[in-house]
């Protein structure tokens, strides 16, 4: 397994193995008490080397995409962090590489090509970025069996209908690929940040299927719209209830997420899904699933966010129960 070393920190977080375990144990008590076989996480990152420790450079020095402090609680090589999810009972989790710039992407994809291969947990994931090579690219890594993209507008600059980026959606549409795009402000807004552009490529595109990151924050009701919009359109859980991540205009109260906007996320029914944001998580892994307990909306629909969601995409293992 290719290894993943931690980088410096000026005030590393410590986890040990018996706090791991402990961790885990958590974890898995949560989806047991639900009566669920496990989770499906689709917001999990794993990077080539030298650039997991480029981004975790910039989270340690809180930069200008980042805008405070956050401490990266899971900082651990590769196998201990698959060790982990496979402990607390993460039963298939993706690796969402993102291009923050050209000519990137075939290193990034190349590199969760290859750890798909060793670790059958792993949903393949790929990216792709607004350059030529992308209306050639995106195809052949469908046809490949790439499971899963992401594409993150804050970090790479760039408007959702770049038109470098208009021959990619028809293929995806037809495929149906799951796309989880940060277009969302959250932590820090850009030019290229909030719904418009995500809206303008769905009026051409409405059969895609995009998965918005951390709901969208802060422009939770911008994303919730869409999504009601446009049926194929799901929102992922990460950091967006928490009240660390989206403290912006439109998500504040409680937690990030705009309490007013809670029936409706109910009533979105099967198109919420558990993403974590691991291992960048300046908490445990079980907070995040704490914290969409609270929100109330019942048994039933934290079966269906934390597991039924993502299975009836097809993104579970092979002969798993949706």
């Amino acid at each position: 397994m290719t290894d993943g070393s931690p980088s410096s920190s000026p005030n590393p977080v410590v986890v040990d193995d018996a706090t791991l375990a402990a961790e885990a144990a958590d974890v898995r008590a949560f989806w047991q008490e639900l009566g669920l076989p496990g989770l499906l996480d689709l917001h999990v990152h794993f990077l080539p080397p030298p650039i997991e420790r480029a981004v975790w450079r910039e989270f340690d020095a809180g930069g200008e995409l980042i805008g405070r402090d956050w401490p990266i609680r899971y900082r651990l090589p590769v196998e201990r962090r698959v060790a982990f999810l496979r402990e607390a009972g993460v039963r298939r989790f993706s690796t969402l590489p993102y291009a923050h710039k050209p000519g990137v992407a075939g290193f990034l994809n190349d590199f969760s090509r290859d750890l798909a291969v060793e670790v059958p947990e792993v949903l393949r994931s790929a990216t792709f970025y607004p350059e030529p090579d992308a209306a050639a690219m995106v195809p052949a890594l469908i046809d490949d069996g790439v499971a899963v993209f992401k594409l993150h507008l804050q970090v790479g600059r760039f408007h959702l209908d770049d038109p470098l980026l208009e021959p990619v959606w028809g293929p995806l549409a037809e495929a149906g690929t799951p796309v989880v795009v940060h277009a969302g402000s959250g932590p820090v807004a850009t030019e290229f940040t909030g719904a418009a552009s995500t809206g303008r490529v769905l009026e051409r595109h409405p059969r895609l299927r995009l998965v918005i990151a951390h709901m969208g924050s802060p422009e939770c009701g911008d994303f919730l719209e869409l999504a009601e919009t446009y049926e194929r359109v799901l929102l992922d859980t990460s950091m967006a209830f928490t009240d660390f991540f989206a403290d912006g205009p439109g998500c504040s109260g409680h937690g990030a997420y705009p309490r007013d906007l809670l029936p409706r996320l109910a009533d979105l029914g099967e198109r919420v899904v558990w993403g974590s944001d691991f291992p960048t998580l300046p908490f445990a892994y079980r907070q995040q699933l704490d914290d969409l307990a609270r929100l109330g909306l019942g048994d039933d629909w934290l079966r269906a966010v934390c597991w039924h969601n993502a299975a009836r995409l097809g993104l579970g293992p092979a002969g798993a129960a949706e």
